[in-house]
């Protein structure tokens, strides 16, 4: 300490209300993770609509692109910690793979637009980064927890895999859109 103040550790101002927010975030992203979601298209029913990815991406819309994958991330994790996670480790990662392409994609791009038709477009956008993204990662990952040949995984791409991310995207984007406005307020 030099003339009464520590210098070893150098006050730092945090974002206390940001981080505050973004914890409520999670902690609802985590209670809805205990909803049961429901699969799109009974082929691959192992890929489920989550709700836990509303919170997430109104914390995109509301905080930004960085705030809004911290968001995603706490939440998947402490999701799999609590046993809220289907799949285990490996459906854990798939799922922040899928959420955090969504979000960083649409928070990216309504980071440039912060308008109505900017979080439209970032949405779609973020609805068809996250199908793109979702191919090789169902071929690469889905054989190793479900212990299915990669010949098999790739005979539900087109109709299965593809669509469900596709639609999982569009519902996500049609349930933010309707809350968002509703819930901004609280959090500014």
């Amino acid at each position: 300490m030099a003339n009464g103040k520590n210098t070893e550790y150098p006050e730092k101002k945090f974002p206390v209300p940001l981080l505050t927010k973004m914890a409520l975030l999670t902690a609802t992203a985590v209670v809805f993770s205990f909803i049961p979601g429901f699969p799109i298209i009974p082929a691959v029913g192992f890929i489920r609509y989550e709700f836990a990815d509303l919170p997430v991406l109104i914390g995109v819309f509301a905080f930004g692109t960085l705030p809004g994958a911290g968001v995603a991330a706490a939440s998947v994790f402490i999701s799999y910690l609590v046993g809220a996670e289907g799949g285990g480790p490996w459906g854990a990662l798939m799922h922040l793979i899928a959420i955090g392409t969504y979000a960083l994609t649409a928070g990216a791009i309504y980071h440039f637009n912060k308008t109505r038709r900017g979080a439209i477009i970032g949405m779609i956008a973020g609805t068809a980064a996250m199908t793109l993204v979702m191919i090789p990662a169902n071929l690469v990952i889905t054989p190793i927890y479900t212990r299915a040949p990669v010949e098999a995984v790739k005979s539900l791409l087109l109709p299965g895999i593809i669509p469900v991310n596709a639609a999982k995207g569009l519902i996500t984007a049609a349930l933010t859109f309707v809350i968002y406005k509703r819930v901004s307020g609280y959090l500014h």
